[in-house]
């Protein structure tokens, strides 16, 4: 369709336009070929559009040097006299005829100006380059420059509770604990502001070694810089019976404090990094090692400390960790905004 509209142009228009966008293409091409490494296969595609451009211009070169020079045409006043000259050695002198009265002169046809036409094309494909050529680069609502949205928690709607939360009173969901903790403050919190969630989930999970009886709904929130995960463990140890475990563990830094009133403990411990292998492989994965160091602050469900607990972590894969201060400060913003928890 649009090779049939560009056939309908005049040649004084059509062939310019082709010659500029021959020519800007062709350039470009060549340009992502030999700076940003786009193969030889950008690189012959932009010689043929070079080529064709110089074909293109030979055309038109031709053309205005037939226009400023025009070949002498025989008229018919011309031929007619030579006719009549070569009747004359054969025959006798014709009778005289009457001259016939002169035709009358047509007005000549203005001829468009192809330079105009030529210059008014040129500069109306400059337009439409420079409007693609800077497409990309102007600022625009939704574009690239544009801050790219959070994501969204989520969470299998088709997955089955299991029955350790049915039997488990004011036990939130991993859905619940997802939505609390994807706050758009979070990333001020962890001290990186500019950044903006690229996953975020929540799972209904149990606590391991206890028969699927014991609820531990957890959700989990990813950043270019921190991942923040947080679980809710419904059973009946109370932070201070944990605080005396650590002694057994292998928690380091271990800090006692108060978050809203109530008991609440951090502790310093290694993350566990599972290998497997999906190729293959035959399903085998390697050894489980040593992942990158993580800070968790466990807060009781209320402040009595009558069992049960939630752990906010916070770690990173380059091993580096937040202030404290900002494991607190998430505990403070996302505990009100838990809507069932146990209090």
């Amino acid at each position: 369709m649009l090779g049939f509209l560009v056939r309908l142009l005049p040649f004084w228009v059509r062939e310019p336009l082709l010659i500029l966008v021959g020519t800007v293409f062709g350039v470009r091409i060549l340009y992502l070929a030999l700076v940003d490494d786009a193969g030889w296969v950008a690189a012959a595609i932009g010689a043929v559009f070079l080529l064709g451009t110089a074909l293109r211009v030979r055309v038109v070169v031709h053309a205005l040097r037939a226009r400023r020079h025009p070949a002498p045409a025989p008229s018919a006043g011309d031929a007619g006299d030579r006719g009549v000259a070569a009747d004359a050695k054969v025959t006798a002198p014709a009778t005289p005829q009457p001259e016939a009265a002169p035709a009358a002169r047509r007005p000549a046809e203005k001829e468009p100006n192809a330079w105009g036409q030529a210059a008014l094309a040129i500069g109306l494909f400059a337009v439409i380059g420079a409007a693609f050529w800077f497409q990309d680069r102007l600022p625009t609502p939704g574009g690239d420059d544009a801050a790219p949205e959070a994501a969204t928690c989520r969470h299998g709607e088709d997955a089955k509770l299991p029955g350790a939360y049915r039997t488990t009173p004011g036990a939130v969901t991993g859905e619940d604990l997802c939505r609390a903790l994807n706050l758009p403050a979070l990333p001020g919190l962890l001290g990186t502001p500019t950044e903006t969630a690229t996953y975020a989930s929540g799972t209904d999970n149990t606590a391991p070694l206890t028969d699927r009886k014991v609820a531990q709904p957890e959700a989990r929130i990813e950043f270019d810089t921190y991942t923040v995960e947080l679980s809710a463990t419904y059973n009946k140890l109370t932070v201070d019976q944990y605080q005396g475990l650590t002694a057994y563990g292998n928690e380091t830094d271990v800090k006692e404090l108060t978050v809203l009133g109530r008991p609440a403990l951090l502790t310093s411990d290694h993350m566990m990094k599972i290998q497997i292998d999906l190729g293959s492989g035959g399903g085998s994965g390697g050894p489980v090692e040593q992942g990158p160091l993580a800070r968790t602050l466990t807060v009781a469900f209320d402040a009595q400390d009558r069992g049960g607990s939630y752990d906010f972590t916070v770690w990173s894969e380059s091993g580096a960790l937040p202030e404290d201060r900002a494991v607190i400060s998430i505990a403070e913003e996302v505990l009100p905004r838990i809507a069932h928890g146990t209090e």
